[in-house]
């Protein structure tokens, strides 16, 4: 009779088999480059050595060629660049608000009203803030619509697509707490209707809706949070997203060709 493999022999081989399924992947190789050390075959050879040059971001903003099709306004529509403006400009409009804003159910729409009536070019700041958000929304969508529509999310851009996904939704969420921050009637139902649908999430929606209010109703310490996630957390996760999103774009070949 064949002499049976021991059990630790038999789970070794068994996490080989599946490591090596795993980095065979399409998935797996949509994210990591080659020269990675996460790549299947990796081993250190002056190649893969300038892979890891060659991958850096800070060494590619640019790209070293640029494809004829890319340059025309007529095929992308600059929604991307255009998204990125529109980000820009919200955080400098932005900065210029939270001058005059002060996060407390007490003074939040006091402060609003005071800055469109008594703070010099206040209305029109707070105007390009808002516009400039629903703005972005919208090209952020066409932006996705017209990536779709041209097969830019095929290999090798799986990767950076999902990454675009992760922005739309970062968008939306960004745009969607701003909305509170006000703190009229508006607002407040926007919470209420916001929090509730997330407190019906399976398993954990009553405690992320306790986060979410800072309490078990809205109050102070609800406009706080929301406020904190609109200016600080969200545009910090937004920015380290879009450095990746830029990257993959430069090194995955640029902007997709025609069909």
């Amino acid at each position: 009779m064949p002499k049976k493999q021991p059990l630790s022999e038999r789970m070794s081989q068994s996490a080989s088999q599946l490591t090596d399924q795993v980095q065979s992947s399409q998935a797996w190789n949509s994210i990591f480059r080659p020269g990675s050390i996460f790549r299947k075959g990796y081993n250190d050879s002056p190649r893969n050595r300038s892979y890891v040059v060659m991958n850096s971001v800070l060494y590619h903003l640019h790209p070293v060629k640029v494809k004829r099709h890319a340059v025309k306004v007529s095929y992308t529509l600059c929604l991307g660049g255009l998204s990125f403006f529109l980000f820009i400009l919200l955080t400098v409009t932005g900065i210029f608000l939270m001058f005059f804003y002060r996060p407390t159910a007490a003074q939040a729409w006091d402060d609003i009203y005071t800055l469109q009536t008594s703070v010099t070019f206040g209305l029109l700041v707070r105007n390009m803030h808002r516009w400039a958000a629903h703005l972005m929304v919208l090209s952020v969508f066409l932006h996705m619509a017209r990536v779709f529509y041209h097969g830019a999310y095929k290999a090798p851009r799986e990767f950076n697509w999902v990454i675009g996904v992760i922005l739309l939704q970062l968008t939306l969420l960004l745009s969607f707490t701003g909305y509170l921050l006000p703190w009229d009637q508006l607002a407040l139902w926007a919470v209420t209707v916001g929090t509730n649908m997330m407190g019906y999430t399976p398993v954990f929606g009553e405690q992320v809706r306790f986060v979410l209010l800072g309490g078990v109703e809205i109050g102070t310490d609800t406009l706080l949070r929301w406020y904190v996630l609109h200016v600080l957390m969200l545009p910090f996760v937004i920015v380290i997203f879009m450095a990746i999103h830029f990257w993959r774009v430069r090194k995955d070949g640029g902007i997709s060709g025609p069909l």
